[in-house]
């Protein structure tokens, strides 16, 4: 059964933006050489669960409290939405249940059991996991938190778009991690009525492109699985889900890098720039260094998404430089 979800509202895009306010730090935006050029980077790695994720998440969880004091919360998540959730959650008093599937990253489910959570892994795939939790949180009554399709957590992304146009008004590009597409569907709206002409440019692994046959075919679609570094950017995207409309309808492009390009830009993010990034975020570092936005047109910027890798991966990955 498909679920009907709608865009984000204005009253919902106010109440996230107040939400991360009250609950979160501004994250930092440093810059980053590459080559002769500087490439500002929003260090949304630093937020307390490691990743952007827990600003949808606290922007989801606080409209459920806000709707039903005494709500129950179920999600899936590849992991970092997971963590936002169970950080949310903890913080505001709600009951939350987050199902992995069992080939999540061990760090990220290792992370997730340091929380007062119920940490449920269920099915081969982030498919079979998202099922599972839609089908428990109907039984139980509770509220489902997608990790992209829900308005929400869209509004709570967005505000990592406000927050950087704070830092740099002129900004004229964006790199933009894509998975499900929450946060690249916040950030087109969220720039949508500002008066910067910023250009956005969504970036997925090109061994699972969920998101771009999707875009392609204007509805979800299938696709075969294969491993990526960038596991938080891979996964079936919901039938119905309200993001592919969005980033259609705003006209937003989204390309692929390879895995190797992917896994160099891991190791050159730690060893040449001193960043911990998974390789969800450092996906956006490698599309600066192949060139695939112009820098002479005004400041360009990427979001460093997370840091939550598996430490024996990085070791590996900066060992083979």
């Amino acid at each position: 059964m498909t679920r009907e979800v709608r865009p984000p509202t204005v009253v919902q895009f106010e109440a996230a933006r107040e939400a991360v306010a009250r609950h979160l730090h501004p994250t930092a935006v440093v810059p980053l050489h590459v080559g002769t050029e500087t490439l500002w980077c929003k260090l949304e790695s630093l937020q307390p669960t490691g990743s952007f994720k827990v600003r949808g998440a606290v922007a989801a969880v606080s409209a459920a409290v806000l709707e039903r004091p005494d709500v129950a919360v179920v999600t899936c998540s590849a992991g970092n939405h997971g963590l936002g959730v169970a950080y949310a959650a903890q913080l505001l008093g709600v009951p939350a249940t987050v199902v992995l599937s069992t080939v999540a990253s061990a760090v990220k489910v290792a992370k997730l059991k340091g929380f007062d959570i119920e940490l449920v892994q269920h099915g081969d795939t982030f498919a079979e996991a998202q099922d599972f939790a839609l089908a428990l949180a109907e039984q139980r009554h509770a509220t489902f938190i997608s990790p992209y399709n829900d308005p929400n957590v869209i509004a709570g992304q967005s505000t990592v778009a406000t927050e950087l146009l704070d830092e740099l008004p002129e900004l004229a590009h964006l790199l933009v991690p894509v998975g499900g597409g929450g946060l690249l569907s916040g950030i087109g709206l969220a720039l949508q009525g500002h008066s910067s002409n910023v250009h956005l440019l969504g970036l997925q692994p090109s061994s699972y492109a969920a998101m771009v046959a999707s875009l392609f075919a204007g509805h979800a679609v299938d696709i075969d699985f294969h491993d990526t570094i960038a596991d938080g950017l891979a996964g079936a995207i919901e039938e119905g889900s309200v993001t592919i409309g969005i980033i259609n309808d705003l006209g937003i492009k989204v390309v692929t890098l390879e895995e190797a390009q992917i896994r160099a830009a891991v190791r050159t993010a730690a060893v040449d720039h001193g960043l911990v990034l998974e390789g969800s975020a450092a996906i956006a570092l490698a599309a600066a260094e192949l060139g695939m936005v112009p820098f002479g047109d005004g400041p360009v910027a990427m979001i460093a998404t997370g840091r939550n890798i598996t430490p024996s991966l990085l070791a590996e990955l900066i060992e083979s430089a």
